[in-house]
């Protein structure tokens, strides 16, 4: 009978033990989940919304455990921060050291300015439309009628004096 008084003991205070735990990790995590809202608070506050919107998307992934293993020069997986390292800088010392090498050819980069495809009438002539007539002037001072006005033949010179202006940087006199 004193075994079974000790075993009821035993699990009676496992299970006091159990509900103390659960409060003090609840609490715990009642106090981390109020410290997060007010930061969110704090940076909504402050108008860091990139940091507002980087907290919130952090906190709806939820923990994503982070995994570092690299695959060393046999093949063999590598957990240790240091062989990792080590690994890496075997990796980039190999991948930038180019000084043994003598095939490399030299080629020629234009990298002034990107290209720039050719506008096309059809790209002038869908905003046209959508102009709305007996609106106010524009910066330009050109009212949207006579573009509308102007029909197919404007839509195709617009491109050609947009693409001269571009490719002689200047406008023109007229």
């Amino acid at each position: 009978m004193l075994g079974l008084t000790c075993g009821v003991k035993n699990v009676d205070n496992l299970n006091t033990v159990r509900r103390e735990t659960s409060r003090h990790f609840r609490k715990k995590k009642t106090e981390y989940l109020k410290a997060k809202i007010d930061g969110f608070e704090t940076n909504s506050k402050m108008k860091k919304i990139t940091d507002l919107y980087r907290g919130i998307n952090d906190f709806k992934k939820g923990y994503q455990p982070r995994t570092n293993i690299v695959k060393d020069k046999k093949g063999d997986l590598v957990t240790d921060s240091h062989s990792i390292l080590a690994r890496w800088r075997d990796y980039f010392s190999q991948l930038f050291n180019v000084h043994g090498v003598s095939n490399i050819r030299q080629t020629k980069i234009h990298a002034t300015e990107p290209l720039v495809p050719e506008l096309s009438a059809f790209v002038v002539e869908m905003p046209i439309e959508k102009l709305k007539e007996h609106k106010s002037l524009g910066i330009d001072q050109i009212p949207a009628e006579l573009f509308k006005a102007g029909g197919r033949t404007i839509c195709f010179n617009i491109p050609k004096l947009i693409t001269s202006i571009w490719n002689k940087e200047e406008f023109p006199e007229e």
